[in-house]
């Protein structure tokens, strides 16, 4: 039997270059990324840092004058904690065994630790995934705040034509809060689930042989209503890519312009992001969202800072104290309390611990941006995962970072 209190043996996984994928000029044929593939084990270790040069994207671009990020680096590595299997365990052993590509730790105002790994750089875009729910959801709080997106009007005021589909009769706040009625089958990869037509309509998987390549909206317009809106929390990527689409009816201008004027460049992000587009010029707003390691962290900061920078309010207060509060526990169940048994979901923001008000945002594969304001502490973890998602991998990544905090001080 092994013994519980010792650090597992080594798995440290494979870099895309010890894969050999995308190497030689040119790759041999069964190491080049394919859309049938790439954002799976083990392409998505070289293809999650390269969507540029497999989707098409458009630009976000960044600010003229970043926000600074002081830094008072510290060693990390020999911090230790329970994983999910109870085992001790060091950071440097998690960070390396997890599939992470990089890393940043911020407490009390500095950098404490920013870690590079699988041939990612501080130039590199990562896809974030549904970290992307986040970004958009924090511009949406930005529109709110300006009276130019009411939480509480009906969809179908921004965009008439949902009136024939399921969200016909929704409000905002429904799919704010991922508690609208509308069926939408989270399946990943399963071929006929409402997700995978998604990824086929967004260009991240091909078509079915012959058949057309529809749209995002195309999808969402014919997606039925299953139940009441407002019962349950049931996630669904869908509902962000419904708010997206009210946000730019809203303004007259596409998702992309909306998160560059309104977010990446007034907090100061230092390079330039990208979103996937469909056929359509339509950005991917629940999962298409591309950035580097210290923007992310930039995103976390001013969470952390109340939606302010350097005193200025950016996103307002209230949106912020909205997604600190977290939603409605009665309607967060399984199976997302496997994570967060004390969890909660609102504004497009997941709430780690109800009574802590540590928030957090998270995409399948391992991309997190955990924000914890009661230690004054965030972090970023970007990750190619072998699988969607694996819960025993979320709690390690959460017991880890409640270790560096603690061990921070």
């Amino acid at each position: 039997m092994t013994n519980p209190t010792i650090e597992p043996p080594s798995v440290r996984p494979r870099t895309a270059r010890e894969l050999g994928i995308m190497q030689g000029f040119p790759p041999p044929p069964e190491k080049r990324p394919t859309l049938a593939d790439w954002d799976l084990a083990p392409m998505n270790r070289w293809a999650f840092q390269h969507v540029r040069g497999l989707i098409p994207t458009v630009e976000v671009p960044a600010a003229a004058a970043p926000w600074e990020l002081p830094a008072a680096h510290q060693d990390l590595s020999a911090i230790r904690f329970r994983d999910d299997q109870g085992r001790e365990r060091t950071i440097g052993r998690w960070l390396a065994d997890s599939y992470t590509d990089g890393f940043l730790a911020w407490h009390r105002g500095r950098v404490v630790a920013e870690l590079y790994l699988n041939d990612m750089t501080p130039a590199t875009l990562h896809l974030a995934q549904s970290v992307s729910k986040s970004v958009v959801g924090t511009t949406a709080g930005i529109l709110v705040g300006q009276g130019l997106l009411d939480p509480d009007a009906p969809f179908v005021d921004y965009v008439p034509e949902m009136a024939a589909s399921g969200y016909g009769d929704a409000r905002l706040t429904h799919a704010f809060d991922m508690t609208s009625g509308v069926r939408f089958t989270e399946d990943y990869n399963a071929p006929d689930s409402d997700m995978t037509r998604i990824d086929v309509a967004s260009g991240w998987r091909p078509a079915p042989d012959g058949a057309p390549r529809p749209t995002i909206r195309d999808v969402l317009l014919g997606l039925p209503k299953q139940r009441e809106h407002g019962l349950v929390f049931d996630y669904r990527s869908i509902e962000t890519d419904a708010l997206a689409w009210a946000m730019e009816r809203a303004t007259g201008k596409p998702l992309a312009a909306l998160v560059s004027e309104l977010l990446w460049q007034p907090m100061g992000a230092e390079r330039e992001a990208c979103f996937t587009v469909d056929g359509a010029g339509t950005a991917l707003a629940d999962g298409g969202f591309n950035a580097g390691l210290r923007d992310f962290a930039r995103l976390g900061r001013l969470l952390l800072e109340g939606g302010r920078r350097d005193g200025r309010q950016l996103v307002p207060a209230d949106w912020i104290g909205q997604i600190r509060r977290g939603g409605d526990p009665a309607k967060f169940g399984a199976p997302y309390t496997e994570v967060c048994p004390r969890g909660a979901y609102s504004r497009q923001w997941w709430t780690n611990d109800r009574s802590r008000g540590d928030v957090m945002a998270r995409g399948v594969f391992g991309q997190l941006i955990y924000v914890d304001p009661e230690g004054d502490f965030l972090a970023v973890k970007l990750s190619s995962w072998p699988d969607y998602l694996i819960p025993a991998f979320s709690r390690d990544s959460l017991a880890a970072l409640a270790a560096i905090r603690q061990a921070l001080g």
